[in-house]
């Protein structure tokens, strides 16, 4: 057993590195244990095939008190826990199973022999990821287990069964990729807004059969509808939405084990900072702009702020300065001309945007589908609603400059967490050389151009849990810097991890933009947090 650091906010402990039902069992029994303690300041406890996640709030609670806990949850023989059984009907081939003939022929068999084979085995739920509701199933039987396909398809539909060498999953909505397809179920894997969301967690059991709908695989999916928005009282309409336009609140945290990405804002100081100049809470939901700016009319009386990136805001025809709150009569019109500083403007409205939250956050996550506008961008035409200003009024103007991003930025990092696949001068090689933002970045992730980073050869690593901030390191040796929307989990090692308080830097970076590293300590890393915190305190 290991623990190591993952940035300034998160731990990961390690369990043999090996997939089976005994590991994966002890794994999910100090999830369990240590979910139970309710440690203040945990944010979510992740367990996957071999280890523990636990992610927290630096500023909340103290490293050495997780890892004691965690430690004590490990060391304590815990009781094994003892998950559902779960059945899911199929209907295999044809169009709803493309690859089966595929399947069939890897094997040597006929298609209803493989079909007999995958139902013939009931499969362990070791974890879930990629996706919300994406269940990582195995063990499939070895005479069936095709690898994976060489190119991703595009589009999956919802539904679909796959297998994946000895794994085996659903894809719990519509989505890129590259399991081989053999089957298609009704079955809802995943509803945000039933409970629990996910239909199996960590630990289940799931049977597959062939062309039957139980009772039982029906359990638990009356779906409720999205909760329509009011469109009544305070508002604004986006009249030109802009590149790309969301509604971010501070994460949706508590759902990661389930794959839920936390998602929020890619600069969360700015975000904090716009809600404090209009005197909302921390978490209130603001718009977050991208590159160009959208064109919104205030139909009521409201307090504007923006925070974070200059997009050349002008409200009514007249500048917006940065970080200022301003009064806005009810008809005004802010609109946004030319980027003259960094990649995302947050813009919060006295009361927040008030869309109706999902699993407790009304962040958006487009590639899941979740929280603001039924998981997308906002488009032309929306009416959002705003929440009741406080009665606290507007808070004072912001007079001490922020680090501000000119082309580039140099960001600090922590070592790990998963240093031992690479070798040792793989660090010294991120250090020394500066990288570029690619086209092909978005919220998910930086994919980064520059130096290519050595990986111990021959060495795979099992799917495990991502933290924010950290530096995935694929074949390619090419970074991927891991951003506010990354996915719960990835099967790439991760080098370093970008302190927290400097997250927002890296997420003021657009494409064309250079980055490099710096290796800090850990009290340098929470040095900068307690100061950018204060700075936003004094703001409230």
């Amino acid at each position: 057993m290991r623990i190591s650091e993952a940035g300034d906010s998160a731990l990961l402990l390690e369990l043999d590195e090996v997939i089976n039902v005994s590991v994966n069992a002890q794994a999910i029994a100090i999830a369990t244990e240590l979910r139970r303690a309710s440690l203040p300041g945990v944010r979510d406890v992740v367990s996957t095939y071999r280890t523990v996640a636990v992610h927290f709030d630096p500023l909340a609670t103290d490293i050495d008190r997780v890892r004691d806990a965690l430690t004590r949850a490990a060391g304590t023989p815990p009781a094994i826990v003892s998950g559902r059984t779960i059945v899911i009907p199929v209907q295999y081939g044809g169009e709803m199973g493309p690859d089966l003939p595929e399947v069939a022929s890897f094997a040597g068999i006929s298609p209803d022999e493989v079909v007999a084979r995958h139902t013939g085995v009931s499969y362990r739920v070791f974890m879930l990821g990629f996706l919300p509701g994406f269940a990582y199933m195995g063990i499939v039987d070895q005479t069936i287990a095709m690898p994976r396909r060489e190119s991703p398809r595009v589009r999956v539909p919802a539904g679909s069964v796959g297998i994946a060498g000895r794994q085996t999953g659903v894809y719990p909505r519509d989505s890129p990729g590259g399991w081989r397809l053999i089957g298609r179920t009704p079955v809802s894997m995943f509803n945000p807004h039933r409970a629990p969301a996910a239909l199996v967690a960590p630990g289940d059991t799931v049977r597959f059969v062939r062309d039957r709908i139980p009772e039982t695989a029906v359990t638990g999916r009356v779906d409720a509808a999205q909760p329509a928005l009011e469109h009544g009282g305070r508002a604004i309409t986006i009249v030109r939405p802009g590149l790309f336009t969301t509604i971010q609140d501070l994460g949706r945290f508590g759902h990661q084990v389930s794959g839920v990405p936390v998602s929020g804002p890619m600069d969360w100081q700015s975000h904090r900072i716009a809600n404090a100049l209009v005197g909302n809470e921390p978490g209130a939901a603001l718009l977050e702009a991208t590159l160009l700016g959208p064109e919104i009319r205030i139909e009521s009386e409201a307090v504007i702020a923006i925070a974070g990136a200059d997009l050349g805001a002008r409200l009514d025809g007249s500048d917006v300065p940065l970080h200022r709150p301003i009064r806005c009569r009810p008809g005004a019109v802010l609109r946004f001309g030319e980027r003259r500083s960094g990649a995302r403007a947050c813009v919060a409205f006295g009361g927040g945007i008030a869309v109706p939250p999902v699993l407790g956050s009304r962040a958006t996550h487009t590639y899941s589908g979740l929280g603001g506008l039924n998981g997308r961008p906002v488009a032309a035409g929306d009416r959002l609603p705003l929440g009741d200003e406080r009665a606290a009024g507007v808070s004072r103007a912001l007079d001490v400059p922020l680090r501000r991003t000119s082309g580039g930025a140099r960001v600090r990092v922590l070592p790990g967490p998963q240093g031992d696949h690479f070798p040792p001068e793989a660090l010294e090689v991120l250090l020394r050389s500066r990288f570029t933002v690619t086209p092909s970045s978005d919220r998910m992730g930086y994919r980064l151009a520059g130096a290519s980073i050595p990986r111990v050869a021959g060495r795979e690593m099992i799917s495990d849990a991502t933290f924010t901030g950290a530096l995935q390191i694929p074949p390619s040796g090419d970074p991927i810097l891991l951003m506010a929307d990354r996915q719960t989990t990835g099967g790439y090692p991760q080098l370093a991890t970008v302190i927290t308080a400097d997250l927002p830097l890296a997420g003021q970076l657009a494409p064309g933009d250079w980055i490099e590293f710096e290796v800090c300590s850990r009290d340098q890393a929470i040095a900068a947090l307690i100061a950018q915190e204060g700075l936003v305190r004094a703001l409230q």
